[in-house]
């Protein structure tokens, strides 16, 4: 079994748990009356109400602490712990509502922005004094009393804040080192492919040069030599000749598999990211032959990632890559999260389809059948003169002369050739 990650994260919301229990001891020890120190029925099923709310909507948000959520989201989020916990303050007459206002300054910074979160602090403690003097206790107590657990709550404020900052500095280093792994995968593969052709190249311009020669001069040599050595020179030709063939057959074979693989790069870009499983599909051998084009794909996944785990609030993404044609790919990306009704492009957006228009590509999205977002990203594969990753090859042309072509030495002298 393996063992749960205890990063500080999740040591503060297992911290304010125990609080909140703690909290609650008063409540399970209260009994109803009319005595002194008890209270009525109503209010202990108010108080005991208040309790429970506070601490489901408390458990519901911080069991991901850390995801998007929309604005309105965060504000009702606020308002319900920060009211339940002042009403418990004046149902049972204590001051449970300032450990309670102490548990919901751990959550502000991951629901509003520091100024705000301040702001939110100090009319929230303001609004201790009046629950104080309700007890009844002087107005300079009440105001002593909630400066002093204003100074719990800002520490426990201040502490919050540091790890949602280190959160998204680790979620950014992570988002980083995937990018840095592809880039690296995508690296190896370009140069994998450069030293191939770099030999087929080799092959090509010096032994298949002086097999052609050697030909040449064995053809000659055959019509000036007597009987007795033209068997020897006929069978030395023909072996260069078998030679030429097996050293075509090498060069093409280097010349087809000039395509990079984006497999690992892309697993490496979609593994490890928090709260959101991206499912990809790919085919068994997936490769682009272009790498500005292989380059341009990793960054359209790079930033459908983004646009996920920011502001779908999904949980599940599937990448589909799928050959539409001979010369075109697709892209499906689809998630499972809230649709915030009409879709806007952002910078986004908007980018990747000027980079698919670069190539002559298409970019269409829209909503998901089930209200999640979905895209579809279409490339062609046609590889220009300007853009190609290898020289361009016909199916007919393997690289060397012909052993028929009657005149083998015009190809090897051709400057064309030298470049096919």
């Amino acid at each position: 079994m393996s063992k749960v990650q205890l990063n500080h994260v999740r040591l503060l919301r297992y911290a304010t748990y125990f609080v909140f229990l703690c909290v609650g001891l008063p409540l399970s020890m209260q009994r109803a009356g009319t005595g002194p120190g008890q209270i009525g029925d109503v209010a202990l099923l108010m108080w005991t109400a208040c309790y429970l709310v506070f601490g489901l909507v408390y458990w519901l948000f911080t069991r991901d602490l850390g995801l998007r959520v929309d604005g309105l989201t965060r504000m009702a989020v606020l308002l319900i712990l920060t009211g339940s916990a002042l009403a418990i303050g004046v149902l049972s007459k204590s001051g449970l509502a300032a450990l309670l206002l102490t548990i919901v300054a751990s959550v502000v910074p991951w629901l509003v922005s520091v100024p705000v979160g301040m702001a939110w602090m100090v009319f929230a403690h303001l609004a201790l004094i009046p629950v104080f003097m309700g007890f009844p206790v002087p107005f300079l107590a009440a105001l002593m009393q909630s400066c002093l657990y204003f100074g719990f709550s800002a520490l426990m404020f201040i502490t919050s804040m540091v790890a949602n900052q280190q959160a998204e500095e680790r979620e950014e280093l992570r988002r980083l080192n995937s990018e840095l792994r592809a880039t690296r995968a995508l690296l190896a593969e370009s140069t994998r492919i450069a030293e191939r052709m770099r030999i087929a190249r080799d092959l090509h311009d010096l032994v298949g040069h002086h097999l052609t020669a050697l030909s040449l001069n064995l053809e000659v040599a055959s019509h000036l030599t007597n009987d007795t050595a033209r068997g020897h020179v006929l069978k030395a030709q023909s072996t260069a000749k078998q030679l030429l063939a097996d050293v075509r057959e090498v060069v093409s074979e280097l010349r087809q598999d000039d395509a990079i693989d984006l497999t690992q790069a892309l697993r490496s870009l979609t593994e490890g990211v928090p709260g959101l499983a991206v499912h990809l599909g790919i085919p068994q051998r997936f490769g682009v032959e272009d790498p500005r084009r292989a380059q341009m794909l990793l960054r359209c996944v790079q930033e459908i990632l983004t646009n996920t785990v920011r502001h779908a609030n999904a949980r599940n993404l599937w990448l589909t890559f799928r050959h539409t044609g001979p010369d075109e790919l697709c892209l499906d990306a689809r998630d499972d999260g809230v649709s915030g009704g009409q879709l806007q492009p952002g910078n986004g957006l908007n980018g990747m389809r000027e980079r698919l228009a670069e190539f002559g590509g298409s970019l269409d999205f829209r909503l998901g059948p089930t209200g999640g977002f979905a895209l579809t990203a279409r490339l062609p594969l046609g590889v220009e003169p300007t853009l190609a990753h290898a020289p361009f090859r016909s199916s007919s042309d393997n690289g060397l002369a012909d052993d028929h072509d009657p005149a083998p030495h015009a190809k090897l002298s051709s400057p064309a050739e030298g470049q096919s």
